[in-house]
């Protein structure tokens, strides 16, 4: 149990950086966590469950770290029931007249960022609506590594009973900035020697941020997530079903794939000059553009966002 004031919380998206530093902890590494929070869209591949189950059942529990799963609902299904509050994924649109644009992300603070805040302040034990004291507060780690340390300079947070920690930058608590500095590809190699070479890109199986290499493998090696995509995509082509009960659809179509077709009928055996690229290189050089766009999704990073 960490003994110093304020609880150490690990945002656990359960992809490549927040495993590491949940493995880290339980070794030792790096000082010990009171809680892991992993914020469920319910819509994440049959593959990031098992390994979450994984981490729960041989790093986790032996080392006292318990994982909270919490969830503000189920992405897939709010966006296709007409009665649900929902917040929009930055689908790809092709307006009437021809022109192109995405809507504004909202998901990720709805279904991730919400849930989070909302458990955190349970485990300080001020639940909401009760006012949490000035002065309490949780040292919130963040998985960015040293190659996407751009994404930790200005981050801001909306609440005070978090204080954000990117522990992969440098090691929290210490006298001064003492840098771990380590890159994705430094995480990639520690978890392949403890045996989690194969941990998952954490994203919701219909994400729009998804590579055309990821849409491939979804499709020749999970069939049934496959299938589930193609069916969402097709179902949200005139906007979310809220919005088009309320006689609000869109000026146009909605798509998850970025050439704006179908799913079903999108490009996505078209290889990028930079999947070629990233396949020249070795396993854990530096990743080429089209590998940055799969990296995943955490509750305080949307690694796709940008990449676009």
């Amino acid at each position: 149990m960490n003994t110093s004031t304020a609880p150490r919380v690990l945002s656990l998206g359960a992809g490549v950086q927040s495993t590491t530093l949940l493995l880290l902890s339980a070794e030792g590494r790096l000082p010990p966590l009171d809680a892991a929070i992993f914020a469920d869209t319910r819509w994440e591949s049959a593959e990031v469950y098992a390994h979450l189950d994984r981490l729960e059942k041989e790093v986790a529990i032996p080392a006292g770290i318990p994982i909270h799963r919490v969830s503000t609902g189920d992405i897939r299904r709010d966006a296709l029931d007409p009665s649900a509050r929902y917040a929009q994924m930055p689908l790809f649109i092709r307006g009437a007249r021809g022109g192109e644009g995405m809507l504004r992300r909202a998901c990720t603070d709805e279904y991730k960022l919400r849930c989070l805040k909302q458990r955190v302040r349970e485990l300080l034990g001020y639940p909401h609506p009760q006012r949490v004291p000035a002065g309490v507060h949780v040292e919130q780690w963040i998985g960015i590594s040293l190659d996407e340390a751009s994404r930790a300079v200005g981050m801001t947070n909306d609440v005070q009973y978090m204080r954000l920690e990117f522990p992969l930058l440098f090691l929290p608590g210490g006298a001064g900035p003492i840098h771990l500095g380590w890159t994705r590809a430094d995480c990639q190699r520690y978890l392949a020697s403890r045996g989690f070479a194969s941990t998952p890109k954490s994203a919701c199986i219909g994400c729009p941020y998804t590579s055309n290499a990821r849409w491939r493998r979804m499709r020749d090696e999970r069939p049934a997530e496959w299938a589930e995509a193609v069916e969402f995509d097709e179902q949200i082509r005139n906007g979310y079903a809220r919005a088009v009960a309320s006689g609000k659809p869109l000026a146009g179509e909605a798509f998850l794939h970025r050439s704006r077709v179908p799913l079903a009928e999108a490009p996505v055996d078209r290889v990028p000059r930079s999947e070629w690229a990233s396949r020249q290189t070795d396993l854990f050089e530096e990743l080429a553009d089209d590998e940055v766009q799969e990296r995943g999704c955490s509750p305080w990073v949307c690694r796709g966002e940008d990449d676009q």
